[in-house]
């Protein structure tokens, strides 16, 4: 199948040997996204870089930082996405999608390093500020890093909504902010151009605040992974499209958690005690196709059924 062909929504059949076609095409995906970023940060990274040690500029410097530590995260998320390919055993029941959320902790911890660097290098020229060279190749170097950082957000961003990766949309959103990092990157090169050395460290420590930020956003959101947190709006759908399905008389107990970009739910639905079993088991089959279709990164659905019993 063509690359254009996996960015089009997955079509939803329930057999379960779809289910883990789906599941694989889905990692697949996100690493075929994260070899291209990683090839698009890292070359604009490496521009920067160049840039940096002709010029000396500490914004540009970190901005270089911030971008190659941006560009590396890509490394334990893809290892993370392979290992989750990977088909569950007697003792990891759910099997290895878990790894991708732990991965999500590595980038925290990455961006935080960046962070650090970036902010101690930005005080160390506040104090001792010199003038930067070649200000016109910061500048473009500043455009370039703006222009590669949201293209790679666009993409990650729009792969990880597509398979649900909560750790590829942070890292995404985090690209973002570094394009505009970069255009902050523009000012200082403009005001040491007009003869205020001191804005370029004063731009740096900018930088570090905007890191930290992201710092805080990604933790959350790693967080909530880890804490088995979802979407309110996840279980409204689940229980809207349990609740109308014919036969289903009361939706109640739905819970649901990510596992990696996976979505696992279950839930217990109330049938007419009178009904046979055998069309009990088809009200809950119906439950799983129509919570499917409500929710395309559904993998699995447990769905319970209670018998009600009516006064006559």
């Amino acid at each position: 199948m063509s690359r254009i062909a996996h960015l089009l929504p997955f079509s939803h059949s329930h057999a379960a040997e779809d289910k883990i076609d789906a599941a694989l095409e889905s990692s697949e995906l996100g690493i075929w996204a994260l070899k291209i970023s990683l090839v698009g940060l890292g070359a604009t990274a490496i521009f920067q870089l160049v840039i940096v040690l002709l010029s000396g500029s500490v914004a540009l410097m970190a901005d270089t930082i911030h971008n190659l530590g941006d560009a590396l995260t890509a490394v334990p998320l893809w290892v993370a996405f392979v290992l989750g390919r990977r088909a569950a055993t007697r003792r990891y029941t759910y099997g290895f999608g878990r790894a991708e959320d732990i991965a999500g902790i590595l980038i925290v911890l990455t961006i935080l390093a960046s962070a650090l660097i970036a902010g101690y290098e930005s005080y160390r020229r506040l104090i001792d500020p010199q003038p930067i060279s070649h200000v016109g190749w910061v500048i473009t170097a500043a455009i370039v890093g703006f222009i590669g950082n949201e293209l790679v957000a666009i993409f990650r961003i729009r792969v990880g909504t597509q398979i649900g990766s909560a750790a590829l949309i942070a890292d995404g959103q985090h690209a973002r902010v570094d394009g505009f990092t970069s255009l902050a990157v523009l000012v200082g090169a403009l005001g040491s151009l007009a003869g205020y050395p001191l804005v370029d460290p004063i731009i740096g420590l900018l930088i570090t605040v905007a890191i930290l930020v992201i710092v805080k956003d990604t933790a959350v959101t790693m967080w909530h992974r880890l804490m088995d947190a979802v979407d309110p709006a996840v279980v409204a759908r689940i229980e809207h499209a349990a609740g109308h399905v014919p036969g289903v008389e009361s939706v109640a107990q739905v819970r649901a958690r990510w596992v990696g970009h996976r979505l696992h739910a279950d839930l217990h639905i109330t049938v007419d005690a009178d009904l046979p079993t055998h069309v009990s088991h088809r009200i809950a089959n119906d439950v799983r196709h129509a919570l499917h279709h409500a929710q395309p990164r559904l993998a699995a659905a447990e769905v319970y059924t209670q018998p009600c019993g009516h006064s006559r």
